[in-house]
């Protein structure tokens, strides 16, 4: 196998993905990978979660990291927060807020869909 593979042109992407990666991001995924049961993750873990409870500000000592897209975002929040007949209002303005409406339907929120043209 050749040594010459593709190298894509250096950019600076500023759109909400896929976006530049550090070189240090890089370098880090060189490194040799550990298991979600391995002790040392828990460790890794531990402090990510006391430096996430520290950002947003909070004491509970269940805050952790989920990897996830925005759409997996959102609907952790909305499983989380929305319940059968919480009041929900959803600003219609396009691909996003129809998913979002979704997922409060699913919840079986009561929702207020509001739509201009």
């Amino acid at each position: 196998m050749s040594s010459d593979f593709y190298q894509p042109p250096h950019r600076i992407l500023l759109g909400p993905g896929p976006s530049t990666v550090d070189p240090r991001v890089y370098q880090a995924m060189e490194s040799p990978l550990v298991g979600q049961t391995d002790p040392d993750f828990f460790g890794v873990l531990h402090d990510t979660s006391e430096l996430l409870r520290y950002v947003f500000g909070t004491s509970n000592e269940f805050t952790i990291a989920v990897s996830g897209t925005g759409s997996a975002g959102m609907e952790a929040a909305v499983v989380n927060f929305i319940e059968e007949g919480t009041k929900v209002a959803v600003f219609a303005n396009g691909y996003f807020s129809d998913r979002f409406t979704e997922m409060c339907r699913r919840q079986r929120a009561d929702l207020a869909r509001l739509e201009k043209p």
